[in-house]
């Protein structure tokens, strides 16, 4: 079930993101702009035609991400390939490398050794931290 106040906030990011105020967004997605005003204050659930067109219109806009907050926006999509980009910053900065310790080979490396590229971890507010070597 979509949760009013956090889709209201992820609209106020959206908005913010274009640098376009809600009379414009309403216009850019074709609704009436009291739509817009009772998404953002909470009064009204979007309805899918309401969604749908916001993904539609916005390229960068993930679906799951609008609806439940998972995921990412900016999505953006490159080629045949997917780029994601974390808008929402952490308070902690991300270290340049992460210290992994040597594991003992006697100077020998195994056909099967696999070395840890990058380690992401995903918070439960649709937040993430990425970690590369």
């Amino acid at each position: 079930m979509i949760n009013n106040t956090e889709f209201a906030k992820r609209l106020h990011i959206l908005m913010e993101y274009y640098q376009i105020s809600a009379s414009a967004f309403a216009d850019r997605i074709q609704v009436p702009r009291s739509s817009i005003s009772h998404l953002l204050s909470g009064r009204n659930k979007p309805s899918l035609d309401f969604v749908l067109k916001v993904v539609k219109e916005f390229e960068e806009v993930e679906l799951y991400w609008l609806l439940n907050g998972k995921g990412n926006f900016p999505h953006v999509k490159t080629g045949g390939s997917t780029i994601l980009e974390q808008t929402v910053k952490t308070s902690t900065p991300s270290p340049k490398e992460i210290p992994i310790a040597p594991t003992p080979t006697n100077g020998v490396k195994s056909p099967t050794e696999k070395n840890i590229e990058r380690i992401v971890i995903f918070y439960t507010d649709g937040t993430f931290k990425e970690y590369q070597r």
